[in-house]
């Protein structure tokens, strides 16, 4: 006998109604019953970060927690980050400072990047390579990825008035 629970939230900015076994890891909600494949299952173990998602705008590895743990909150994946044709200043800046090579950790820094300029708007290198640490990236030397975060943080920033 399976039991299921019926669970409500929001996933980028959609709500969203479903039945989920109770031991259903969001990574796989996302993925399989979603089809929002660009939240990666890389080591289910929460030490590669492939599969982070935003939780109420904190980054969270989605393979460390279950369906059920998010019922009533909302969810921002990779996939949600676009404003229709219009990219993300996080996607932008991966682009513009080639962030990305095979692209599989991608989503997970961009998602753990947003978290930190939500936090930190300004910032410095040490600080970005500190918040990236629980993603892994086995094709780069994350230079880029932390230039790209750099310049998403400036892009993000209000400009300031002229004086």
């Amino acid at each position: 006998m399976t039991l299921s629970h019926t669970i409500e939230l929001s996933v980028n900015g959609r709500p969203r109604t479903a039945d989920v076994a109770p031991r259903l890891l969001l990574v796989h909600f996302l993925r399989d019953t979603l089809g929002l494949t660009g939240t990666h299952s890389g080591c289910d173990t929460s030490q590669c970060g492939a599969c982070t998602v935003l939780v109420d705008g904190a980054a969270v590895k989605s393979c460390t927690v279950l369906a059920v743990q998010v019922a009533g909150r909302t969810i921002t994946t990779v996939e949600g980050l676009a404003q229709g044709e219009r990219l993300h200043p996080i996607q932008q800046a991966f682009w513009d400072a080639h962030g990305l090579q095979c692209g599989f950790c991608t989503p997970g820094m961009m998602l753990t990047a947003i978290d930190l300029l939500a936090r930190s708007p300004h910032p410095a290198e040490a600080e970005v390579r500190e918040a990236l640490s629980g993603n892994l990236c086995r094709c780069t030397g994350y230079q880029h990825i932390v230039a790209a975060v750099q310049r998403a943080a400036a892009a993000m920033r209000p400009t300031e008035p002229a004086e």
